[in-house]
């Protein structure tokens, strides 16, 4: 990546709200405040504020979307997406992104410390919903003086909080881009993230939450996202990466000790995440995905898309079994059926479901496209 398409150096903003006595209704029943959100954003605002682009990141994510890694920074998430001349094209729109409510990179979440008592909330923190993140996003918006959004887009569960910024906030949207998503999370995930969960609760250092200062469940938590890793991959990448080569040796050890190059890889893809990650944000933001459910309260999600007004892009991947393609069919189903402007895509790829962030080449082309269609149709 060459220094000229890179956004350069950003700084993380931050922007608390919700203070008491004015503090956040939440879907759970409860209040929280004060609020604070970790930002950062790319480009420039135009003179009508009409060119804002709201990237919504997955459960790992957070704010750095792209430019170099400042001091304790991730690295960038979508650093092949967003900058001069790529698919968000920050020489023409003003791109945003945020750390979701409940998470651990600078935004309010289990980690941060309760004002009330001045330690950590940990599981006294309220369970928060995909809806509540983009309530708190709403508000972040509204103090950029921003009214409405050009694009919302993200992958995974960026693409949940797309779809929810359509349905709570249709009059601000004009061109929404869900990828590798759906409209409610299958059995089948959301017994994955609660075995992830357990892996974690389990843990004898989880202590209940109240880690905090002490040793951090790092077994538990690694294992969770060894067992997640699992479904953003597909046999056969995993096949192609790995096969059954054995990690440096020549024949099987007959023993526990690691004998597979996957075994491996898993484990380090675990122990890098307990670096960077607190356990009890994976296990609000995984429940959070486990409650998104469009369909509800109308039973039926072309009914919850009649408030829909977005024109759609569409986009998932043939080998992602954790978010398959009939999934992103159903909200094609309901735009469809809403008479909505809507575009679908399969992108044909060995990824999985991680895709999303590596399938660079069709996804500029497909989201540059449409985003240049819906410029011009706006403009």
């Amino acid at each position: 990546m060459t220094q000229s398409n890179s956004v350069g150096p950003v700084e993380t903003k931050y922007f608390t709200f919700a203070e008491p006595p004015n503090e956040m209704q939440l879907d759970c029943g409860r209040k929280l405040g004060p609020i604070t959100l970790a930002y950062e954003t790319y480009g420039e605002l135009n003179a009508d504020r009409s060119n804002a682009i709201l990237v919504l990141h997955a459960l790992s994510g957070s704010a750095h979307v792209a430019g170099p890694s400042q001091g304790d920074q991730d690295p960038p998430w979508w650093d092949i997406m967003v900058g001069p001349g790529k698919a968000l094209d920050t020489d023409k729109y003003f791109v945003i992104c945020s750390n979701v409510l409940g998470g651990c990179k600078g935004s309010t979440g289990p980690s941060s410390i309760n004002p009330a008592t001045g330690r950590p909330y940990a599981l006294s923190f309220p369970v928060v919903t995909i809806s509540d993140m983009v309530n708190a996003q709403k508000h972040l918006i509204d103090h950029l003086g921003i009214e409405s959004l050009f694009c919302v887009i993200g992958g995974s569960m960026g693409g949940m909080q797309a779809l929810q910024w359509c349905v709570s906030y249709p009059d601000m949207v004009k061109l929404a881009i869900p990828i590798a998503t759906t409209s409610r999370l299958s059995a089948q995930a959301i017994a994955f993230d609660e075995v992830g969960r357990q892996a974690i609760m389990a843990d004898p250092d989880w202590m209940g939450g109240e880690y905090y200062g002490k040793t951090v469940p790092r077994r538990g938590l690694a294992i969770a996202r060894m067992i997640g890793h699992i479904t953003y991959l597909s046999e056969e990448s995993m096949h192609r990466k790995f096969g059954r080569a054995l990690q440096d040796k020549a024949e099987y050890g007959y023993d526990f000790v690691t004998d597979f190059q996957v075994e491996s890889y898993l484990r380090y893809k675990g122990d890098h995440f307990v670096k960077r990650f607190d356990a009890n944000s994976y296990l609000y933001i995984t429940k959070a995905m486990d409650y998104f459910d469009l369909t509800q309260p109308t039973g039926s999600l072309k009914d919850t898309f009649k408030v829909v007004k977005a024109k759609f892009l569409v986009i998932s991947f043939s080998s992602d079994w954790l978010f398959p393609t009939h999934q992103s069919k159903e909200i094609v189903s309901a735009c469809r059926y809403n008479n909505l402007d809507v575009i679908f895509t399969e992108i044909q790829t060995d990824h999985g479901h991680d895709a999303f962030l590596l399938e660079s080449e069709q996804l500029t082309r497909l989201i540059s496209n449409f985003l240049e269609h819906g410029w011009r149709r706006i403009h």
